[in-house]
């Protein structure tokens, strides 16, 4: 299985979108009026990341785009959720295809952010190499089971906000509170940054300033690396292991 590998599961039943409006970080409503992708998050009560994934409608069938690392135990999760509401989860024989560029018939961009180009859902496309990691990278775009934590990352730190993954005005979900209070009641102290490193490290790496652990080393690409930090703390010339690093925004 490959981290990236994912898992399409088709939603029916007259509650489907109703369901996950009350379960998920982002707004669901739009997609009773028609097709297009939306990225969201379920969370624990306590407002932790427990996974993200795409809900979309493509030709009027709604579907779940969900990470295979992750399926089964979000799949679990949505069950045991569902009670007596009018929702079936069928695994579906779609592919989820990604490119750059001119986009297929029947692709929908990639809502998180225009530099990931386009997904298309259905029969499996011919996709050119693209350095995924790199364009993560440069726009500080988090991975799950990467810098995406379950259980222990937060949405906020984790840049939803900008990444359109949480909606502020839908109302109530799982973990809402505690989000809404981070955003509106305190000061992020900790978060994604993009530093400079001069040589490669683990993934999981602790990142020192004066010998104290200030973040942790995630994705790398070149002399780039999407860095978890305290930011007042995570300044000056650092370390991660060997490699020597800078904090670049």
């Amino acid at each position: 299985m490959t981290q990236t590998a994912r898992r399409i599961v088709h939603l029916g039943g007259k509650d489907a979108v109703t369901f996950l409006q009350g379960l998920v970080s982002n707004d669901m409503l739009p997609l009773q009026r028609g097709d297009g992708l939306i990225w969201t998050a379920l969370l624990t009560a306590q407002g932790k990341y427990l996974v993200d994934f795409f809900v979309g409608r493509s030709k009027g069938t709604l579907f779940i785009d969900l990470p295979e690392v992750l399926a089964d135990d979000t799949l679990r999760r949505l069950t045991m959720y569902r009670l007596r509401a009018d929702v079936t989860l069928t695994h579906s024989t779609w592919t989820a295809s990604r490119g750059l560029g001119r986009a297929p018939a029947g692709a929908m961009a990639d809502p998180r952010h225009a530099a990931l180009g386009w997904r298309h859902y259905g029969a499996a496309l011919a996709e050119e190499p693209v350095d995924w990691n790199a364009i993560r990278v440069a726009h500080l775009i988090p991975q799950t089971a990467i810098e995406l934590i379950p259980s222990e990352s937060y949405l906020l730190e984790c840049d939803f906000e900008r990444l359109n993954g949480v909606d502020f005005r839908k109302g109530c979900y799982v973990g809402q509170e505690v989000t809404a209070r981070m955003k509106h009641k305190t000061e992020l102290r900790k978060g994604l940054a993009l530093v400079q490193i001069d040589q490669p490290v683990a993934v999981g790496t602790p990142l020192l300033a004066e010998g104290r652990e200030v973040g942790t080393i995630y994705t790398q690409s070149g002399d780039r690396a999407i860095a978890y930090v305290q930011y007042e703390k995570a300044v000056g010339k650092m370390a991660a292991g060997r490699a020597s690093v800078t904090r670049l925004a």
